[in-house]
């Protein structure tokens, strides 16, 4: 009985073939984009600040700075014909009654929930 143990039924058999090579030409070529990637990466990392200004801590000097300087400037446009009445000058708007039911056709108020449907 003759037996053949190991058999490569697997694509091309041919010696000398160029898949080796290559390969191992595009993981080199990887290998240095990866290389220069990293290298590009650090440049821009050392280039940034230790830490960013905090957005919403500005806002609030800003708005400090705002109410402050509205607190030092005298009331003069109050008194003067032809300008804008300042806020607390304006009196609100009278709310209108809010609708507390809907009232059938017959005139009785709609527990059915069929408003206005005949």
């Amino acid at each position: 009985m003759d037996f053949e143990l190991a058999v490569n039924n697997f694509g091309d058999t041919r010696s000398g073939g160029l898949a080796g090579p290559m390969g191992l030409f595009i993981i080199v070529l990887m290998a240095i984009g990866t290389v220069l990637l990293i290298r590009n990466m650090n440049k821009r990392l050392r280039r940034l600040p230790d830490s960013f200004p905090d957005p919403a801590a500005a806002r609030r000097e800003a708005e400090i700075t705002r109410l402050n300087a509205d607190l030092e400037r005298p009331d003069a446009t109050a008194g003067r014909p032809g300008s804008a009445p300042a806020a607390s000058d304006v009196e609100p708007a009278a709310a209108e009654p809010e609708v507390s039911a809907v009232e059938k056709g017959d005139g009785k108020p709609a527990t059915d929930g069929s408003a206005g449907r005949s």
